[in-house]
C-alpha cells in the first residue's frame, strides 16, 4: 500500500474545517494531519510537521490566503489546494492563486445533501491526491515564449466557395485537468485571430469558469467565453464547458454548436472529458482534432479512443511540460494519441492540422 498523503487544512470556519476532515479521511490514501483558522497558526504547525498538501481557504482573518500562499512557494514550497466560497469576488482572487502557484482550486463544501457530499468527497479527495502528485518541477510563467509560426494569414487562407460541399472546417476539442489553467494560457494566447473553433474541458468548479474565460478573453487575440447551450462553434472563438455541467459537441447541416446540460458525474467530473470527446467522434469524425493535456486521472482516454476511431488527429501534452502526466499518459496507452509533444508546440500543430 502506497504511503498516505498528509494534509494540513487551513480554513477560518469550524464547520469548514470539521467537513473537509471528515471528507479527507474517507479516503484511505489520505491522512489528515491538522487543522488550521488561520495562516498564523498554520506556520505554527508547519514547524512541527510538514504535509505532502495544504488545503488553504482564500479569505481568513489575520493574513489572507493569497498571502500566505505567496509565503509558501517563495520560502519552502508545498503543493497547495485552494478552497473558495465561490463568490464573484472570491473566484477572481482564487484564480489569481493559480498564478501565484497553486495546484488546484476546489469547492468549498456546502452542508447540505448527501449526494452533493459524496460528489464533493470524489473531488475534493481527487483534488489533493492530484495535488500530492504534482513534481517539483513546475511550469514557470514567463519563461515560455509562445508565439504562432507563421502569421493568421500565412497560415490559414480563407475556405473555398465550395469548401462546405465536400466537408465542415475542422473543429478543435481540448481536455485539461490539475495545471490546465495555465496550460491553456499558453496554448490559447498562441493562436491567431482566426483560428479553428475551440471547446474546451477544463476540470474547475462552477462560478470559476466564467471569470477563467474572461480573463483569457483579455489576453487572447481570439474569443474566448464559457459556453451557453446552443452556442456556435465559429473561427476564432473558444468555449469553455461551464462548471458543474457537461458540454456536448453537437451538429446541425455544416453548423457545429454546443449542449449544455446536467447529468451524473462521468469519469468522476462534471464536466467531463470524455463526454466532449465522444460526442465528437459522433458529430465531427474526422473533422475533428483533439489535444489533451496535464491532468490526474483517466478522464479523456476512452473518448479521445473513439475519437481516432471516428478519424480524428490527437495530440497529448508530453511529461516534461505537464504539471501531472496522469490523463495524457492514459490516452497514449490506450493507443488513442497520433503525436506527443510539449505544450509549447501544440498551438502551431493543431494550427496546421486544421488548414
Amino acid at each position: 500500500m502506497k504511503s498516505q498523503i498528509k494534509v494540513l487544512i487551513v480554513d477560518d470556519s469550524a464547520v469548514v474545517r470539521q467537513t473537509m476532515e471528515e471528507i479527507l479521511s474517507s479516503d484511505d490514501r489520505i491522512k489528515v494531519i491538522g487543522t488550521a483558522s488561520d495562516p498564523f497558526i498554520a506556520a505554527e504547525r508547519l514547524k512541527s510537521e510538514r504535509p505532502d498538501v495544504i488545503t488553504l481557504d482564500v479569505e481568513m482573518p489575520r493574513m489572507d490566503g493569497i498571502t500566505f500562499l505567496h509565503k509558501i512557494m517563495s520560502q519552502h514550497p508545498i503543493p497547495v489546494v485552494m478552497c473558495s466560497s465561490l463568490t464573484e469576488n472570491g473566484s477572481e482572487t482564487a484564480l489569481k492563486a493559480l498564478e501565484y502557484g497553486a495546484v488546484d482550486i476546489i469547492q468549498k463544501p456546502r452542508i447540505g445533501t448527501k449526494d452533493f457530499l459524496e460528489e464533493s468527497r470524489v473531488l475534493i479527495c481527487d483534488a489533493v491526491k492530484a495535488a500530492s502528485a504534482v513534481k517539483t518541477k513546475r511550469i514557470i510563467k514567463n519563461t515560455i515564449k509562445v508565439t504562432p509560426k507563421l502569421t493568421a494569414d500565412a497560415v490559414i487562407a480563407k475556405p473555398r466557395a465550395n469548401a462546405m460541399i465536400q466537408t465542415t472546417e475542422k473543429v478543435v476539442l481540448i481536455g485539461a485537468s490539475t495545471g490546465g489553467t495555465e496550460a491553456l494560457k499558453v496554448f490559447l494566447e498562441a493562436l491567431p485571430p482566426d483560428a479553428p473553433g475551440i471547446v474546451i474541458v477544463q476540470h474547475m468548479p462552477e462560478h470559476f469558469t466564467s471569470a477563467f474565460a474572461k480573463r483569457l478573453d483579455i489576453s487572447c487575440q481570439i474569443t474566448v467565453k464559457e459556453a451557453s447551450d446552443n452556442d456556435t462553434v465559429i473561427r476564432g472563438q473558444a468555449l469553455i464547458a461551464p462548471g458543474n455541467r457537461h458540454t456536448l459537441l453537437k451538429r446541425s447541416g455544416a453548423r457545429y454548436y454546443v449542449e449544455v446540460k446536467d447529468g451524473p458525474l462521468v469519469s468522476r467530473h462534471r464536466p467531463s472529458v470524455d463526454v466532449l470527446f465522444r460526442s465528437s467522434a459522433r458529430y465531427a469524425g474526422k473533422n475533428a482534432v483533439g489535444v489533451i493535456m496535464t491532468g490526474m486521472g483517466d478522464d479523456g482516454s476512452r473518448g479521445m479512443y473513439e475519437m481516432k476511431e471516428a478519424g480524428a488527429y490527437n495530440i497529448a501534452q508530453n511529461e516534461a511540460t505537464s504539471v501531472v502526466f496522469g490523463m495524457p499518459n492514459e490516452a497514449i496507452k490506450t493507443g488513442a494519441v497520433n503525436k506527443i509533444l510539449p505544450l509549447e508546440e501544440i498551438s502551431g500543430a493543431v494550427i496546421q492540422l486544421c488548414w
